[in-house]
């Protein structure tokens, strides 16, 4: 991973940026955990609508990573964090 070699300066509107996208990415994976959730509790209680509930828990790890990876180079762009 290449890092700067100078000190990083971010303005208030960039950091303001990175927050509201980290804020959105924590927004994300909760509902998507929230998902999880709720079809686990689904099968569970009602073990016929488990194998429906089957594409709502297979569809969420990857929304998951998605959502990581986006904010994860948003992140390493403002911060002049490049990958090898």
């Amino acid at each position: 991973m290449g890092l700067p070699s100078q000190p990083v300066t971010l303005t208030a509107a960039q950091v303001e940026e990175l927050n509201r996208k980290l804020s959105t990415m924590r927004h994300d994976i909760n509902n998507h955990l929230s998902l999880i959730m709720a079809a686990v509790e689904l099968a569970r209680f009602k073990p016929q609508m488990a194998e429906r509930m089957m594409a709502t828990l297979i569809e969420q790890p990857p929304k998951i990573t998605e959502t990581i990876s986006k904010f994860s180079a948003d992140f390493e762009h403002a911060l002049g964090i490049t990958r090898h």
